[in-house]
């Protein structure tokens, strides 16, 4: 804990995530710290866009499985445009590929939501001083999943954006919608959709949900 008469810098931080209970509880944990400050709260990735044009926050604390526009490409599109605005991954997804997707699209850091309190505090102030931090829990499955023989998901051949499409289309959005979100055709959505049914050996998008369930990309529960 800093010091209450020390001067110090606020960090900014906004918070992206569908769950009112998560950004409660994130927010509570900010909120004892002085150098951190919450400057607003988003439920998806359209909202998090603006709001990072509007409000210019240093730290975007961002969920992956959103409605809508998900976490992946709301963080491409914030690194790219907004780079000033450092994005810190926070999920329940652990697993390949998630984290290096999001790694290479642009964030800063990556922690689970199992993380501990101090944790968290401690990835904003060092992703703030441009420094990258990784969970320890997740530094560990990646290092795993570099050994030979390490067990791969079928996902993990699907690209960045075909990464973003498949999540969509679990969502049971429509290609003229994700067309939109990610600003592009619905023929190149199209095209992109059933090049990952070819790379996951489905047929249709009940074949994939399924499959996205069992790999643990989208949880029964829906976060």
């Amino acid at each position: 804990m800093l010091a209450a008469t020390k001067e110090f810098e606020l960090i900014r931080v906004l918070l992206v995530d569908d769950h009112d209970i998560v950004r409660t509880g994130v927010a509570h944990i900010i909120g004892k710290e002085p150098d951190l400050e919450i400057v607003g709260e988003a439920g998806n990735g359209e909202q998090a866009l603006r709001l990072v044009r509007e409000l210019k926050p240093n730290v975007v604390m961002m969920d992956v499985n959103m409605p809508g526009l998900g976490g992946l490409e709301a963080t491409r599109r914030i690194a790219r445009s907004m780079p000033e605005a450092k994005v810190i991954i926070l999920t329940v997804h652990s697993e390949a590929p998630f984290p290096t997707h999001l790694l290479d699209a642009g964030a800063s850091g990556y922690l689970t939501k199992g993380c501990a309190a101090e944790e968290l505090v401690d990835a904003i102030r060092s992703v703030h001083r441009h420094t990258r931090y990784i969970g320890k829990d997740i530094a560990q499955r990646l290092a795993l999943s570099l050994l030979p023989g390490a067990d791969k998901s079928p996902f993990d051949d699907l690209s960045a954006r075909e990464m973003e499409v498949m999540m969509m289309l679990i969502q049971g959005i429509e290609v003229g919608r994700i067309a939109e979100s990610l600003a592009l055709s619905p023929k190149t959505v199209s095209t992109y959709k059933y090049r990952i049914y070819e790379k996951l050996d489905v047929k249709n998008d009940v074949e994939l949900t399924h499959l996205a369930i069992r790999h643990g990309i989208l949880e029964n529960s829906g976060i």
